[in-house]
């Protein structure tokens, strides 16, 4: 961090990665559970389940998964998935190892946001009064503080609500098992078709 006036007006170089939402619209929309959740926060893609579908690129508040289209017959998605195998064994995600001037911190989140607040509290005129991601979309594991507003930076307007759950539940639950959507589409006609023929019998 570095003060200097006289180039307030330069651009501004953003970290721009998944988020790691605490409760991901992303993992909520895969029909095929191709996304889950870890316990440590990170958000991971499981390339063998996905389909190419491209749901979580729809729901995800951030845009962030990108479809890779060089091979139509492989789809794949690209995100950052926290170096989730280097933090499993206790090591710094790479973006923060490397970091030259320390601008990222890992950490207990909990912790992290406590660290947020103590340094706008200790330096105001340094950051703008708002810790990006603490409440933004029911809460996500990277936290921004920035010393202008974060809509300037063009950082999307969220409210504090997570992505509802229903949707997880339902897909999940029939996609579980792999029952394909022709299946149950020929089962809920099979239902529609025996109730009008038993509506009709009873008519006559």
């Amino acid at each position: 961090e570095y003060a200097n006036p006289s180039n307030a007006e330069l651009p501004y170089t953003v970290k721009v990665q998944c988020m790691h939402c605490d409760h991901p619209a992303c993992v909520s929309a895969c029909i095929v559970g191709a996304l889950t959740k870890q316990e440590n926060g990170a958000v991971v893609w499981d390339t063998d389940k996905c389909i190419g579908c491209r749901y979580c690129m729809i729901a995800c508040p951030f845009q962030i998964p990108a479809f890779e289209y060089d091979d139509a017959l492989k789809p794949d998605i690209s995100k950052c998935d926290f170096c989730v195998d280097r933090t499993r064994e206790d090591k710094l995600p790479a973006c923060v190892e490397i970091c030259p001037v320390e601008a990222l911190t890992y950490g207990n989140r909990y912790e992290l946001v406590k660290l947020a607040h103590r340094r706008i509290a200790e330096h105001p005129e340094r950051y703008v009064d708002h810790v990006y991601g603490e409440h933004e979309v029911g809460g996500t594991s990277w936290l921004y503080l920035a010393e202008r507003p974060f809509t300037e930076m063009e950082f999307p307007v969220l409210g504090s609500s997570p992505a509802p759950g229903v949707s997880e539940s339902i897909q999940h639950g029939i996609f579980k098992y792999f029952i394909p959507p022709v299946l149950l589409y020929a089962l809920l006609g099979g239902f529609m078709w025996s109730t009008k023929n038993r509506d009709g019998k009873e008519a006559e």
